[in-house]
């Protein structure tokens, strides 16, 4: 491996499976100039992801460290590692989320909230804080929180905006989730807000529908029509690192060059 000076230095939290696991692949054969940390909280799985990434012989590196964003104590010393290994985070990409499955009601108890806010919002907020100072570090900070089209308000009322590319989906439930994905969004357009003048960059980038284990329909996500594989939101990021949508820093973008309605 060359030394981390001439590499551009990759975290992607949830890295191990879906939309993680596929950017990841990604960016490690993107370049050469790419080191991707793929962030686990399981050390035996990430070994067994990376082992399989590498016999895929990318043209970029690996590693991956022990991280969940749901403990402050993983977050402190997987930043603690990153900075000893590589002295900088280039691109920080906030992938781990969670969703509950349960369609059935138009709410969610407090334990599926909290649970909810957790990872897809303390988690988030949390270890991008820690990373500053390794981001800081870097000539060109970039900060990708995956989100979802489903955290758009605008999108949820067609009285809003009748035209919005959103409005097929005002009726999905889940609230706990839609909830967390908007204020994921704030968070993202703060985020920014306050650190574009260091030269952070930040994106809120959505994904789409796609094949993931974040819920447990995946078969039934399979069948759709409507699902497209991982595999493209994982295009949508490399583009974004790639600074392909630099235009669109500090918006909520979507793959294939869309934008939603905050």
């Amino acid at each position: 491996m060359s030394s981390s000076a001439d590499k551009q230095i990759i975290l992607i939290t949830g890295a191990t499976n879906g939309i993680g696991l596929d950017t990841a692949i990604f960016l490690a054969a993107d370049s050469p100039n790419n080191h991707v940390i793929m962030g686990a909280r399981s050390t035996a799985k990430a070994e067994a992801k990376l082992k399989e990434i590498q016999a895929k012989n990318p043209s970029g590196s690996l590693s991956y460290v022990e991280l969940d964003v749901n403990d402050d104590e993983s977050i402190s010393a997987a930043v603690k590692k990153i900075k000893e290994d590589f002295g900088r985070i280039d691109v920080l990409i906030n992938n781990a989320g969670v969703c509950d499955t349960d369609q059935t009601t138009q709410f969610n108890s407090r334990q599926v909230l909290r649970n909810t806010f957790e990872t897809n919002v303390y988690g988030v907020m949390v270890l991008t804080e820690a990373a500053l100072p390794l981001l800081k570090a870097s000539k060109n900070p970039m900060v990708i929180n995956v989100t979802s089209g489903l955290g758009s308000i605008t999108g949820l009322s067609p009285s809003l905006d009748p035209n919005s590319q959103l409005s097929p989906y005002k009726d999905v439930r889940g609230p706990a989730y839609r909830m967390s994905k908007a204020a994921l969004n704030m968070m993202t357009a703060y985020l920014y807000h306050q650190f574009q003048s260091e030269g952070l960059k930040a994106w809120a980038y959505c994904p789409g529908y796609v094949v993931s284990d974040l819920t447990n329909d995946r078969e039934s996500r399979e069948q759709s029509q409507w699902c497209e594989s991982s595999e493209t939101s994982a295009q949508g990021i490399l583009e974004i690192v790639r600074g392909e949508r630099d235009a669109e820093v500090g918006g909520y973008i979507t793959k294939r060059g869309g934008k939603y309605p905050w």
